[in-house]
């Protein structure tokens, strides 16, 4: 597959649409083909269906937001809170990135509220890890691939750790224009509008989506809207200085200057 290729990879279906897809979109309008995988299948998500027609209908929205983010949307691997650091489930993960191949992996951040956030990260680290591996059997099996990859960590939800502490990023991504199509996005998850309101007391996903991003866009002191973003340690994906988002989305891509320098600092 195209070595311009971005897979984002998190725990369940409108994950990705809340803190990745402006990016995405961003990478779209660079020449990236689009990828997504929800590791798990969102079950959970309701307080009135059961678990087959949640299921079901959770898929389709998920397609329904592939679709209007223009990206290809791949299966999912377990339950919500089924999300564990598993050899079978990072087997499974670790096909779908040897199948696609890509260049850039988004993957949720390693610190968030809850876990099966956090196992979805790790499961989509140790996937892109274990591309090249010839002896790490994937399901289903796929050869190696010996691509460079480049891992980000997206923010986690809230903008905060587990400990209430505000996650702060090394590079910001201005998503200004294509927040009505994030937005768009999101909104196909229209089973979770209800499931939010009525088990964590959200008035409004949208609303809230939009909030975090204005308030990311203000800690970049540049854009008005932004998503943020964590790299992670080239040490077994790729070298050193690489960079490909701030290289595909150049003026559009700010680098923290200060994150950069405390890590030196460290």
């Amino acid at each position: 597959m195209s070595e311009q290729a971005v897979l984002a990879i998190a725990a369940h279906p409108d994950d990705i649409e809340f803190m990745m897809a402006g990016t995405l979109l961003r990478l779209k309008e660079a020449g990236y083909a689009l990828h997504m995988l929800n590791v798990a299948n969102g079950h959970c998500g309701t307080m009135t269906d059961d678990r087959e027609t949640i299921i079901a209908k959770r898929w389709e929205e998920s397609k329904a937001a592939a679709k209007t983010l223009g990206a290809e949307l791949h299966g999912c691997v377990t339950d919500d809170l089924g999300i564990f650091y598993s050899i079978e489930q990072l087997r499974k993960v670790a096909a779908t990135i040897r199948e696609i191949a890509p260049s850039i992996v988004l993957v949720q951040s390693p610190q968030d509220y809850m876990e099966d956030h956090t196992n979805a990260c790790r499961l989509a680290v140790s996937g892109a890890f274990t591309r090249g591996m010839r002896n790490f059997i994937t399901d289903p099996e796929r050869p190696p691939v010996m691509n460079e990859v480049t891992v980000y960590h997206a923010l986690p939800w809230g903008l905060r750790d587990g400990l209430r502490r505000r996650v702060r990023p090394g590079q910001f991504v201005d998503i200004t224009p294509v927040l009505p199509k994030k937005r768009e996005a999101l909104a196909c998850h229209r089973s979770q509008k209800e499931w939010l309101d009525q088990s964590q007391g959200l008035d409004s996903y949208l609303i809230v989506m939009e909030e975090m991003s204005r308030e990311v866009g203000r800690w970049s002191g540049v854009f008005e809207v932004a998503e943020g973003w964590r790299r992670h340690s080239h040490l077994g994906f790729c070298a050193e200085q690489a960079d490909p988002l701030k290289e595909a989305l150049g003026e559009h891509c700010r680098v923290c200057e200060q994150y950069e320098r405390d890590l030196d600092n460290e």
